[in-house]
């Protein structure tokens, strides 16, 4: 790796003098600085590109307000102003998609690859009406559409630690019609920490949740992804459609008990947009779409697996998991007034099941850990937009949703015997929800290059079939064994949230600040129970409750523009999260983090250093085994050139090596093994790519 650290340096010092050309950073400053609304955000691919990220995770990193779950070398899960899971909506292209793994070891955005994607939209706080569920912001990934004419872009990543990431996609685009098909490659071997030990040696070696000695500097995960795209233009409507298969085989998660065997994705998206001249109705669209996850994990590389008198089989335990969701959209847009009105509806069904077998519980007694749930959601939306004059926008808008629920394969017997004992009141199988949301929002341009925002939302969101029927029984001979049971009596959660905002802008800067407090109203969060008669087979379990609670926070992000090709950027963000009722601190709520840079860029070549931090997290919930983080600093470097249709980008991330851990390495569930993992030590990367 050495001469990868050597070809990066000598970019860096003989590449400034290859050519001159404009500098892209300003147009980028414009469209943040006067294009984007202070409660959104966009994240570029080019922003992706030149950083190391493996997914959407850590590439969101990049903005302000959010972080990660680090459970392994990829897959990290998005995290929104403290809000995570359900709590926020992930997308590509609008599209539901949801994970098979129940400790979300596939997150949403793990089932789509970057080379599919043009850029990253965020909605921060309960302000989109589009989508049911949106209770603390969307981020939806938006896809390429190909250029007029034939292209075609390959690209190649080789980095530490074995990294690959392989790319390459064709399109043909005339003025009616297009076709796009591309492949993407990704894997990499095991990563070491500051410290030099490898994630997977972060266990004891009396722990039977250690690799096997074969497994601990083995390939990490290997992705390949398919996806193909085609369009057309019929008289005044637009068609598309998209199909991908993603295929994730062996990935390992040190953070939990189990590694992934594979996950297997299908997707599939039909749009349709018809535009209509002369009548206020000016615009109808249609969105239809399905797409289905096969999840296998099990432990058969840890010691656990190992065989004796009790594992039987080439594994100790297992889960098989699928999840699919289908559904469709229509909505208009009507000019109404001086304004334009928005008028929708959708559905969406979505179903997860999950059988367990463990030979340690149930001696591989299968267990219906997600018994066949299906969530069946129903919804309405209507949105106003009205100019106020020149320089006041208004905006209002509400959203009603219709949602039932049903675990297909719990019985009678194992809801009274399982679930019962851990709650008061009669449980079903079955409970159904009505919910409306809305929100108003007022932006003010006094003068030109400052903006003032300030909204009001109320967004909501229903339990999901894990929140409501998880079920995992494990023995009563263990002093250490705690069940996992969902509760079927949850009530929706609901985010009342005030924002202000102020962005200001000019020729050469931009800056965006904002501030917020929510309310939230019964807030799902993870409990821990007693055993409720003392003696077997029943143990203490973790279970969800709802609870009040209130988080608030700022975020600070600026770009300037100085002499000499210099750009200044900087970021800032704080969230302090609160149990109402007892006073004590959320759980899993990120401490203040930030970042600075500064970057020459002359267009066909750049440079930038970068500082990234994080401060002690001392607001803990003891009550769930959490524990304080140590802050933290990292440094990366990143340079890059452009010459014609090819270009190179290398960087070294946490260049001096610093052994650091992410607040946000969380042990919240059943399948976690206790033991947080550290983020990668220096890693270097190369990136080459060529596009006609």
């Amino acid at each position: 790796m050495r001469k990868l650290h050597r070809l990066l340096l000598l970019i860096m010092l003989l590449l400034p003098g290859i050519c001159r050309a404009e500098a892209l950073l300003l147009d980028e400053i414009t469209v943040r600085g006067q294009e984007v609304s202070p409660q959104q955000e966009t994240l570029t691919i080019r922003e992706v590109r030149e950083s190391s990220a493996r997914d959407m995770g850590e590439a969101l990193e990049l903005l302000p307000g959010f972080t990660s779950v680090t459970k392994g070398v990829i897959a990290n899960d998005v995290v929104l102003r403290g809000l995570q899971g359900d709590d926020i909506n992930v997308f590509l292209d609008g599209v539901r998609l949801y994970g098979g793994c129940p400790s979300r070891m596939d997150p949403p955005s793990f089932h789509f690859d970057f080379a599919e994607v043009d850029s990253i939209e965020i909605i921060k706080g309960p302000y989109d009406l589009y989508n049911a569920g949106s209770m603390g912001g969307v981020v939806n990934a938006v896809s390429k559409t190909p250029p007029a004419g034939s292209s075609a872009t390959l690209t190649g990543s080789y980095g530490s630690y074995r990294l690959v990431n392989l790319s390459a996609s064709g399109s043909y685009a005339t003025e009616k019609s297009y076709l796009l098909a591309g492949y993407a490659y990704k894997s990499s071997d095991v990563t070491k920490s500051g410290n030099g030990r490898l994630i997977t040696d972060i266990y004891s070696l009396t722990s039977p949740n250690r690799y096997k000695p074969e497994f601990l500097n083995s390939g990490a995960y290997q992705i390949n992804t398919f996806w193909t795209k085609g369009g057309t233009t019929l008289g005044p409507s637009r068609f598309s459609l998209n199909y991908s298969y993603q295929d994730a085989e062996d990935v390992l998660y040190p953070y939990l008990l189990m590694d992934a065997e594979y996950d297997r994705t299908n997707r599939i998206n039909f749009t349709s947009t018809t535009r209509i001249t002369g009548s206020p109705l000016e615009e109808v669209s249609f969105q239809a779409w399905w797409n289905r996850v096969d999840h296998l994990m099990n432990d058969r590389f840890r010691v656990s697996s190992t065989p004796s008198m009790m594992v039987t089989r080439a594994l100790m335990m297992e889960t098989d998991s699928t999840t699919q969701v289908y559904g469709a959209k229509l909505s208009s847009k009507i000019a109404a007034g001086d304004g334009l009105l928005e008028l929708g509806i959708d559905y969406y069904n979505r179903n997860w099941d999950a059988t367990n077998i463990s030979a340690m519980w149930l001696r591989y007694q299968p267990q219906p850990l997600l018994p066949d749930v299906d969530v069946d959601n129903f919804g309405a939306f209507s949105k106003y937009s009205l100019p106020l004059g020149a320089k006041l926008k208004f905006t209002a808008g509400a959203r009603i949703d219709f949602t039932a629920v049903e675990a297909n394969d719990l019985t009678a017997a194992r809801l009274n015997s399982l679930y019962q004992p851990y709650h008061s009141g009669s449980l079903s199988r079955s409970t159904d929800f009505t919910e409306v949301s809305g929100n108003l929002q007022l932006s003010w341009l006094p003068t030109t290059g400052i903006e003032i925002f300030t909204g009001f939302g109320s967004g909501v969101r229903t339990p999901d079939a894990q929140e409501l029927f998880i079920g995992l029984q494990r023995s009563a001979t263990s002093p250490t064994s705690i069940n996992w049971v969902g509760n079927p009596a949850l009530d929706a959660s609901r985010n009342n949230q005030i924002d202000v905002g102020l962005k200001l802008s000019g020729d050469n800067y931009y800056l965006n600040s904002s501030l917020y407090y929510s309310l939230l109203d019964d807030f799902i969060y993870l409990q821990e129970v007693a055993d409720p008669d003392g003696v077997g087979p029943l143990v203490r379990a973790r279970t969800y409750r709802n609870i009040a609670a209130e988080m608030y926070g700022g975020e600070l992000a600026g770009q300037y523009a100085l002499p000499l090709d210099l750009y200044l950027r900087g970021t800032l963000s704080y969230v302090r999260g609160k149990n109402s009722a007892s006073g004590s601190p959320l759980a899993e709520i990120p401490p203040l983090t930030g970042s600075a840079s500064i970057r020459y860029d002359i267009g066909s070549f750049f440079f930038e250093f970068s500082e990234r931090f994080a401060a002690e997290q001392d607001r803990v919930d003891s009550g769930l085994s959490e524990v304080k983080s140590a802050g933290w600093g990292a440094t990366d470097l990143k340079t890059g050139v452009n010459w014609g249709k090819w270009s190179a980008t290398g960087g070294i991330s946490n260049l001096f090596d610093k052994q650091y851990l992410t607040h946000l390495s969380y042990q919240r569930d059943a399948f976690s093994s206790g033991v947080k993992v550290p983020k990668p030590g220096r890693l270097a990367y190369l990136t080459l790519a060529y596009r006609y």
